[in-house]
Parts: C-alpha cells; structure tokens; sequence
C-alpha cells in the first residue's frame, strides 16, 4: 500500500455496478490499481463494486479521473493492460488526459494475435502523425517509449496498403560494451543479434513463420547499415534504428538513400551513444543541421512517454538527474 502523507487528505469513493468492468480495471490481484496508487500516490481499497480513494485532493481528484477513462474504454470493449494504466497515469499528471480516450479510436494494426494495436501515449500519438506526413520522421528518446515497435507497425501497415513495396530495417554494428569479434559468421551474422528488437515486433505482428517468409522473398530486409551505401531505395519503407550510434558520415549516407514513394524513420536515444566521441553522434549533429528542413521532422520522447513498467521511467530520470 502507498503510504500518504496526513495532510489534508479526502476519500472518493466511485461505483461500477458491473462485475466484470470492476475485474478489468482494478486488473488481476488489483494490479492495475497498484500501479494507480504508485504513480498518483493514493491509497486504492476495492470494497463490493466500489473503490474507494484516499489521499490529498489532486491526486484523488485525478485518479478518479483516470478509473473514470478505464471505465469508459472497458464499457468499449477495448482490453486494458499494465501499459495503458501506466500511460493514464502520465497523462494524467501532464494535464493531457482529455486526448486519453481519442488514443483508443484509430487501430493501427492488429497483431499476429488478432489483437488491436493503439498509440499508447501522447507523445506516440505525435510521432505516427508525423510518420504519415512527413518524408523523415526522427523519434528521439529513451527506452521503452515504443519507437522501434510503432516504426515497425507504421512500416507493415504501409506495406498491407500497397503504398510501399519492401520495407528495410537497419542499424550501425557499433558495440554497447560487448563485443562483435567472437561472433561466428559475416558482418550481417554478427549484428543480428543487436537486431532483435526489430525481429520481436515482426514476429509479434506478423508471426514468425510469415516474417521468415517475407525476409527470404526480400520484401523485408534486415541488415546492418554498412550494406546500404551506394544504393537508392525507392517505393520502400527505411527504418534506421539506434542511431545515436552513426557517425556524422555514416547519418548522411543513411538519409540520402531516399528514393521516390518511400518514407524513412530514424531512431535513436542521445543518452546511450555508444560510439567514442558522443559529440560526433550523427544523431545528435542532425538535429542541429536539419531542424528546419521541408519534409523531416522530429519528436521527442520523454521519460513521460515511457509504457514499460513504472519503475522504468523513475531510472530513466534518476539517471537524467546525474547528467548521465
């Protein structure tokens, strides 16, 4: 149970009537209110069908708030997660908790499951309308804000349309303290492993057998980024993923592969640079150079935008707080 300061503090109390809303909103064991109670810090008893709140007034005021969206989209029957509890909580203390339910109303895709896939937070809501309407779309931010996942998503989506023919994911081979060299097999051999993000969300949207298919018919192709100099990739969908890990060179070759009828996303997180020299991050020298370029854009992820367990987020700022 979170512990609440004395001061001043309220109970709320709010009813749900039905059994199996009351069951999808405080979660399994009451999962999802512990995360609640955690993120707001308030105090979450279930009694019969009502939970009752208790805490300082703000708080309570926007935990109810938020059971109130949990209701509503359960009544839809959209199933929530630990994730979407996570996300309700940071809109909720951002002031942004109006646009929570608009995130629900547009399915992406549906995964290899059947299951829909949702912009989670506001800042992914930023980051998909950028991707379809701009050329380049930069995402910006710390682990666990969906970047790799959602770039993945928009990629398949624009493929199920016909509007891209192939889609290509790539990334520097650039070592996170390990080391490639023991490695059996050639350049690609040895950077596979550093791709399994980008294996994982195409085997969660398309099942490993599809994926297997369409990376040996080469409509998906993954590779490191040294095998895309010299070529130009038209009516493809280009996702470079780890990006603070260019250089300045390598980011340049990167972007000017941009063929007709293809978008490209490039993704990276500045505080996991991984390369020698940190100033000479291609990632970081292209937001200086092309903030104020026609057809590129950039969205920034916070710690706020973090859908992984709460706890991630509070390292995320801890570490932010170090300067490291």
């Amino acid at each position: 149970m979170t512990e609440i300061n004395d001061e001043k503090l309220i109970t709320r109390e709010v009813n749900i009537d039905n059994a199996d809303t009351l069951l999808a909103v405080v979660g399994a064991q009451n999962a999802f209110m512990t995360i609640l109670e955690e993120g707001l810090n308030v105090s979450i008893n279930v009694f019969g069908t009502s939970l009752k709140i208790s805490g300082a007034e703000e708080p309570v005021n926007l935990a109810e708030t938020v059971i109130d969206n949990l209701v509503a989209l359960v009544d839809h029957d959209i199933t929530i997660n630990s994730s979407d509890i996570v996300s309700a909580v940071s809109m909720a203390q951002k002031g942004t908790l109006g646009y929570f339910q608009d995130l629900y109303n547009h399915v992406l895709l549906k995964d290899a499951k059947g299951k829909a896939i949702r912009i989670k937070t506001f800042g992914q809501r930023q980051y998909v309308n950028s991707i379809k309407h701009n050329d380049i779309t930069f995402g910006i931010g710390p682990a666990g804000t969906g970047k790799t996942f959602l770039a993945v998503v928009m990629a398949v989506a624009a493929l199920k349309k016909g509007l891209v023919d192939r889609i290509v994911l790539t990334r520097p081979a650039v070592e996170a303290g390990e080391s490639l060299g023991f490695l059996p097999g050639d350049l690609k051999d040895k950077v596979d492993p550093y791709l399994r993000p980008i294996y994982d969300a195409l085997n969660a949207i398309y099942g490993v057998e599809h994926t297997e298919r369409l990376i040996e018919r080469n409509v998906i192709e993954i590779a490191p980024l040294a095998y895309m100099r010299g070529r130009t990739l038209d009516n493809a969908f280009v996702i470079l993923d780890e990006a603070q890990n260019t250089t300045n060179s390598q980011m340049k070759m990167f972007l000017t592969r941009l063929g007709f009828g293809s978008k490209m996303i490039v993704n990276g997180d500045v505080s996991q640079i991984d390369i020698p020299n940190k100033r000479h991050s291609g990632l970081v020298e292209a937001q200086q150079i092309l903030r104020e370029v026609d057809g590129i854009n950039f969205v920034e992820f916070t710690s706020e935008d973090v859908v992984r367990h709460p706890v991630v987020a509070k390292i995320i700022n801890a570490y932010e707080q170090t300067g490291q």
